[in-house]
């Protein structure tokens, strides 16, 4: 006899039978508030997440996270509408990609002022994405934004998976917001494409070194736990690892065939997006230590 289970069916069935939470089906958007906060919260989309600040004088929210989904960034004001009547005074750009800051126009008519780095600013003039409002200010290394009480920095800690990553800072609370750059329990993947191997290493040591305590990934973790510097080292780590690697074989005269049919990284094959992502590291760093780039 054949089953089909209601989205109701399928999470009671997974409760039943003890399946760990990210097993069980969510819905595709999401807002919660992190624990410990009075002001800050998670909107995910999908596979996708931002961060919001609600303040006194209005509301800072990043990232329309709205690619794909055309009605994605009039969502996302929705649900911030579902926590506060304060106006949505600035909308960040995390970075200079779609699939993050695609859905800015219902943000831009709720009358949010849009910031970001001067590198995406640059870029979103040259290809003219219709989902993609142009920034009204753009950035250079800092900005503060002080607004009801609360204050957010951003900084630009040079190239990594972009030339135009923001990283955003609530010093008080001391959560910081990055996306992309930093996967949190997950294998990297294809974000590699047009990623800055060695410039990332360097991106990393200096938000190790800054004073926070989590992080909100720009795609959720595993169970949607935020990041811990200890994460940030893990990452710096595995990507280190798979440099040294694929180094020595390049220099062997191995890239790129040869290192992506035969690549592996076995102590990380547990990770959630190793399968998929093991070819897009191995072709990243093909890039750099096989042809220098």
């Amino acid at each position: 006899m054949k089953l089909t289970l209601t989205s109701v069916g399928a999470a009671l069935l997974a409760a039943a039978l003890n399946l760990p939470a990210q097993a069980q089906q969510r819905p595709q958007i999401e807002t919660k508030k992190v624990d410990g906060t009075d002001n800050v919260y998670i909107f995910r989309n999908g596979n996708h997440q931002a961060m919001f600040i609600v303040t006194k004088a209005g509301v800072i929210a990043t990232d329309p996270v709205a690619y794909g989904r055309p009605n994605g960034g009039q969502q996302y004001v929705d649900e911030i509408k579902k926590v506060t009547d304060k106006p949505i005074k600035f909308l960040v750009y995390s970075h200079v990609h779609f699939d993050h800051i695609a859905g800015g126009k219902a943000f831009k008519d709720a009358g949010a002022r849009i910031i970001a780095h001067k590198n995406a600013t640059a870029r979103l003039k040259a290809v003219q994405d219709p989902h993609t409002p142009l920034p009204d200010e753009s950035v250079g290394n800092k900005k503060v934004i002080n607004l009801g009480g609360t204050t957010l920095e951003l900084l630009y800690l040079g190239p990594n998976h972009s030339d135009s990553t923001l990283v955003m800072r609530l010093p008080k609370e001391k959560i910081i917001f990055v996306v992309d750059t930093i996967p949190v329990g997950s294998f990297p993947g294809r974000g590699m494409i047009d990623f800055y191997p060695l410039e990332t290493e360097a991106f990393m040591q200096k938000v190790i070194a800054m004073d926070w305590e989590r992080m909100i990934p720009g795609h959720p973790a595993p169970n949607g736990r935020l990041g811990t510097k200890d994460d940030v080292k893990a990452a710096l780590t595995l990507l280190q690892e798979a440099s040294g690697e694929v180094k020595k074989l390049a220099r062997e005269g191995k890239c790129w065939d040869t290192v992506e049919k035969e690549f592996k990284m076995e102590k990380y094959a547990s990770m959630p997006g190793y399968a998929n992502g093991l070819p897009l590291v191995a072709r990243r760093y093909c890039g750099l230590w096989g042809r220098g780039s």
